[in-house]
């Protein structure tokens, strides 16, 4: 969950630590801190609480410049946000570390170090192994020997740099269940968990594989595999670019993220779709071997793509094939029974999320015919690992509420929808009609954006609220579940979402004239049976706020309705998704949060 920077070349390299930390903090904005080494050969540590920007603020004031350092923002597992669980962490003079992931045996590790007379000063699992590399570097071990050496005495998952004034040009590193890439440049070298940290300075990164140790020096890299033997991983050039991690005119990432909806949509579908037809070429002969193979389709996810999944059950059911949805966190913890014929499919922004990327790991001898991810992130080790994937071309999201991503993962499972669809008898003509839905879906969502000042006026109603219920029915029940998380994540209201139809069952006791009820009104099969249930709402005094298709009629008293118009039934739930992104984010600054940091969150959940 944390964010990593490394450096090493033949100038001052705290410039590009301290702007690649702030290209990370949407990995975390706890505390942030950097260790460098300076003229004489030592290192200098500097820690603040807080974000990056009281680092750097920190930095300014001394005269430090050093050609070689490690840089770290945080988001706390162990130990509290404080300067003093910071890292880099330390051991004396002797060895700095920086760390991504979980110790899962730190107690004992402190414990048997402890007794060997080392001192902690943090409450954190990464302390320990600085003080374990000290201990390995006392013995006359190099850095890499100690790191490696360190890392089979470590439990769980980490993705760790480590730099010793005693093993002078080099910083070691190495990755285990966490994400680490190494990006190369002229005479100067660098590390970081996310390429989106190095844009400006390479866009030639080698991405470590599970267990891999590096040897980062100013004029090379050397990689040994969990064997210890030497390996060559491939250099890639990145396809990102550094002005898409900008916010160019917008006050916030995640209103520049909304506002890319309609061309990132148009980039998921650009060749993939052409004359009412879909282009199964474009996902590969191996995608479409796996499809005919289809007969189940297990989907996997956590927190919003776990929402996208939850819409494309009910669209792989009407394509006629059948599908389970479940969080990755409970499913890689029970026996599973796995249907004859089954596919895996994870759905991840990131990539990296830890309990999918464990999930998809355990299910390799479940019998599965195989495993399809949709993601956002090429490099990402969800896509590594997968047998195929289907890319959403999303493109960097820093947002911490995922906007842009959710509707580009529902894009691709409408497409694999269609897929799907063929192998069960979809005609020409019905294809046709879902192809030109699709095509159409990029100038809907600009339509939808342009209310945005009503929607603003709307959220005015919700300054004082503390409590929300969001109500959807068919595949718009989790569409209302995706608009509840985004108003708790960065309002902090108390938002839940619930199938219309189980108002009765409970909680409609939680109706009042403080609560607000949001709900989608599509015009679909549905429609009546939803309106009946807001009667019950207003029976009860509850305020409605309504998002509805312009051909509906409403019978009701006391509710705020915003018309849509022309919406086709199969992309609905992507458009109605748009109105509740803008919701959540006016009401977030009425409330006065951070939109783009909300509190104790962080974009990439790679830590369970």
């Amino acid at each position: 969950m944390c964010g990593i920077v490394g450096a090493i070349g033949d100038r001052n390299v705290l410039p590009v630590l301290l702007d690649g930390l702030q290209k990370l903090e949407y990995r975390g904005y706890d505390s942030a801190g950097v260790a460098v080494r300076d003229g004489s050969g030592e290192l200098k540590r500097f820690r603040s609480l807080g974000k990056v920007a009281a680092l750097k603020g920190l930095v300014e004031q001394s005269d430090i410049t050093g050609d070689l350092g490690i840089a770290h923002t945080r988001w706390a597992t162990h130990g509290v946000p404080a300067e003093r669980n910071a890292h880099p962490h330390m051991s004396g003079v002797r060895v700095a570390v920086v760390h991504n992931g979980i110790i899962e045996n730190h107690k004992e590790l402190r414990d048997q170090l402890i007794a060997k007379g080392y001192s902690f000063t943090s409450e954190t699992d990464t302390e320990v192994i600085a003080h374990l590399m000290a201990d390995k570097l006392e013995t006359g071990q190099s850095l890499r020997e100690a790191t490696i050496n360190t890392a089979a005495e470590l439990d769980g998952a980490y993705a760790l740099a480590a730099s010793s004034p005693e093993d002078a040009d080099r910083i070691i590193v190495t990755r285990e269940g966490s994400p680490l890439v190494i990006g190369l440049g002229e005479g100067e070298n660098f590390i970081a968990s996310d390429v989106a940290a190095l844009l400006s300075v390479t866009r030639n990164f080698i991405f470590l594989e599970e267990g891999d140790v590096a040897e980062v020096r100013r004029d090379g890299v050397i990689i040994y595999d969990a064997s210890g033997d030497e390996v060559d991983r491939p250099v890639k050039e990145s396809v990102l670019s550094n002005s898409s991690i900008d916010k160019g005119p917008y006050e916030h990432y995640m209103l520049k993220e909304i506002y890319e909806q309609p061309g990132v949509i148009s980039e998921t579908l650009e060749g993939r779709i052409h004359n009412g037809r879909l282009l199964e070429a474009s996902f590969g002969h191996e995608t479409t071997a796996l499809l005919d193979k289809a007969k189940h389709v297990q989907i996997i996810a956590c927190g919003t793509s776990y929402h996208a999944g939850l819409v494309a059950k009910y669209w792989f059911e009407e394509a006629g094939i059948s599908c389970n949805v479940e969080v990755a966190s409970e499913y890689r913890y029970r026996k599973a029974v796995v249907p004859q014929g089954s596919l895996l499919m994870t759905i991840s922004q990131s990539g990296e999320t830890a309990d999918t990327l464990a999930a998809l790991k355990g299910s390799r001898s479940q019998g599965y015919i195989g495993s399809l991810t949709v993601c956002n992130v090429p490099e990402s080790s969800l896509v590594r690992e997968s047998d195929v994937s289907l890319m959403t071309r999303a493109g960097t999201e820093i947002g911490v509420a995922s906007t842009k991503a959710f509707t580009t993962q529902l894009v691709a499972l409408r497409l694999l929808t269609i897929a799907l669809a063929r192998r069960n008898g979809l005609t020409s003509e019905q294809e046709e009609v879902m192809v030109n839905e699709l095509d159409a879906l990029p100038r809907q969502v600009e339509v939808v954006l342009q209310l945005a000042d009503e929607i603003q006026m709307m959220a005015g109603d919700f300054s004082d609220k503390q409590n929300a219920l969001f109500l959807g029915r068919g595949p718009f029940y989790p569409v209302a579940m995706e608009g509840a998380l985004k108003l708790k994540e960065i309002s902090y209201i108390h938002a839940e979402a619930y199938p219309a139809g189980e108002l009765k069952h409970g909680p409609l006791a939680l109706v009042d004239e403080s609560m607000p009820v949001v709900c989608a009104l599509p015009d679909d099969p549905l429609l009546e049976k939803v309106l009946s249930n807001l009667q019950e709402v207003r029976a009860r005094g509850g305020e409605l706020f309504l998002f509805s298709d312009h051909k509906v009629e409403i019978d009701l008293d006391r509710y705020q309705n915003l018309m849509l118009s022309d919406i086709y039934p199969g992309t609905a739930p992507i458009v109605y998704s748009i109105p509740l992104q803008l919701l959540a984010y006016h009401v977030a600054l009425i409330k006065g949060t951070d939109v783009d940091q909300p509190r104790n969150l962080a974009k990439s959940v790679t830590v369970e």
